[in-house]
């Protein structure tokens, strides 16, 4: 009977082992790429049983998972918002430090194709599964509770897998040409780091100011696609660690139009300090918590990069920016309606300025002169969370852009387009629809996250959304010398799936 028990505990261990393997996560610069002889090679196909003899086993080969290929990277021409072709290592993501990839077969997935493509799970990935994003305020105490303690192990857990670049493609090997220069980082600061690497500055050599007008998530088409793969990686990232498949990242509604944040509390997210209005409560786990990525300056005139040092504290004060009153309130729920309405994907220039798009509406740049939506959000928030390159250092970061991608696939669901909406070519640099998104790994393209979650990515919204009707209401108490104009208002009614009226009157 103890050899029978012994032989159940071995069986047990072994498929506990397997399926972390096969939950591996995808992102940029695999530890066992992080070498000079892979750097120098250029090829990036590492075995997912690793043996005696190194190669037997690329990409998962010998069991059908997969195979390693040339990279294929988009040589489309892009928008005239950058003009220093050449200069950057994310052009044509990833050529400048690798060249060669898995390609994973059926549902198979990962930089060994050793995980599961998202919405599969298990040994084989032939188990589908759907998990569900709800609004953190649904949650109970005890649901509050171990979200905070999940985030807080995520920001102290070493990322098992990948580890971040310090050093331009030029310099990564370090000055004796024999130290590559990585650096381990924990999981939600390789959350911080990625979205810092797409949007940094690019560096143009000594004593020349770095060109910032480029970024390869924000202020065109990949905005969306780019912030949709970055969530799966930290969700997949958490989902190992917790070795719960089922775990989803919450989001938080932010249109409530109010001039105050509802999950600025300390059981949610933290609420303001009394001693220092731009710091968090030192009853919230995240007054503990340091930034990531802070030392700009360095970054942008000695062509260094973002590495694992940590800064200063979470600053936040939502409604606090008294210099910039139409940011001292949030969007209202209207708006998030009105945006579902707009047709068209995205427009030409595909950028900041692009008229009647849906993308530039819901990221909160339709009208210059005014944000609106998600970068409204940001910049209510007025502090960490306002600066687009530290921006996830503050975790309201994740719940914001769960609605706003919970937005962009309502939207998907309703208007139902084809790829060919998302535009082919010319949009800014990283924005093109077969782009690989800066700086995931294994390459991954706009267009594969241009699809509807549920059916697509293992992953749906619990949401009820606002629709809008439109009526024309002539007032009877009008005189014959009010104009004509006065005699016709437009009432939006919002009517939502709890039966409750919000009419706005305009």
């Amino acid at each position: 009977m103890a050899l029978l028990w012994w032989d159940l505990k071995v069986i047990m261990n072994l498929s506990i082992l397997l399926l972390l393997l096969l939950e591996a996560t995808n992102a940029q610069f695999p530890r066992q790429c992080a070498t000079v002889d892979v750097l120098i090679q250029g090829e990036c196909c590492p075995d997912l049983t690793p043996g005696v003899v190194p190669g037997l086993d690329r990409c998962g080969s010998s069991s059908g998972r997969g195979q390693c290929i040339q990279v294929t990277a988009d040589s489309r021409p892009h928008g005239p918002q950058y003009m220093h072709d050449g200069r950057d290592d994310r052009e044509q993501w990833p050529l400048r430090f690798f060249n060669r990839t898995c390609r994973c077969n059926r549902n198979f997935y990962g930089y060994n194709c050793g995980s599961c493509q998202p919405g599969w799970t298990g040994p084989t990935c032939d188990q589908k599964i759907n998990i569900v994003r709800r609004n953190l305020l649904d949650f109970s105490s005890e649901e509050r509770t171990e979200f905070l303690r999940v985030l807080q192990q995520a920001k102290s857990t070493t990322h098992p897998d990948f580890m971040i670049a310090t050093r331009r493609r030029e310099e990564i090997l370090g000055p004796d040409g024999n130290t590559p220069q990585f650096e381990n980082v924990s999981i939600y600061n390789y959350f911080v780091w990625t979205h810092y690497y797409s949007v940094r500055k690019t560096y143009l050599g000594p004593g020349q100011r770095s060109f910032d007008g480029v970024d390869f998530s924000h202020e065109g088409p990949a905005f969306l696609t780019w912030h949709r793969y970055h969530l799966l990686q930290l969700e997949r990232d958490i989902q190992n660690m917790l070795q719960d498949p089922s775990f989803a990242l919450p989001y938080w509604n932010f249109a409530t139009g109010r001039n105050s944040c509802d999950i600025c509390t300390d059981d949610l997210m933290g609420s303001r300090s009394s001693f220092d209005d731009s710091l968090l409560s030192p009853n919230s786990i995240f007054s503990q918590w340091r930034i990531l990525c802070e030392a700009v300056e360095d970054y942008d005139t000695l062509g260094t990069i973002c590495n694992s040092t940590e800064g200063g504290p979470i600053r936040r004060n939502p409604a606090g920016n008294v210099a910039r009153p139409l940011v001292q309130r949030l969007p209202k729920a209207e708006d998030v309606a009105l945006c579902l309405e707009v047709g068209l994907f995205d427009t030409p220039p595909f950028y900041s300025n692009s008229a009647d798009s849906f993308r530039n509406t819901v990221e909160g740049k339709y009208d210059p002169a005014v944000r609106s939506l998600h970068n409204l959000a940001h910049l209510f928030l007025n502090g960490t969370g306002g600066q687009t390159h530290l921006s996830p250092n503050d975790p309201i970061f994740v719940l914001l852009h769960t609605f706003t991608d919970a937005v962009f696939d309502e939207w998907l669901r309703r208007h139902n387009p084809d790829n060919s909406t998302y535009p082919l070519e010319n949009a800014p640099i990283g924005h093109n629809r077969q782009y690989n998104m800066v700086p995931f790994w294994p390459p991954v393209t706009n267009d594969e996250m241009f699809v509807t979650a549920p059916e697509n990515l293992g992953y749906s919204y619990e949401v009820q959304w606002p629709e809008t009707l439109l009526f024309v209401y002539m007032s009877s108490s009008l005189t014959a010398s009010e104009s004509a104009d006065q005699k016709y208002r437009q009432i939006y009614v919002f009517v939502y799936k709890t039966n409750k009226l919000n009419i706005a009157m305009s």
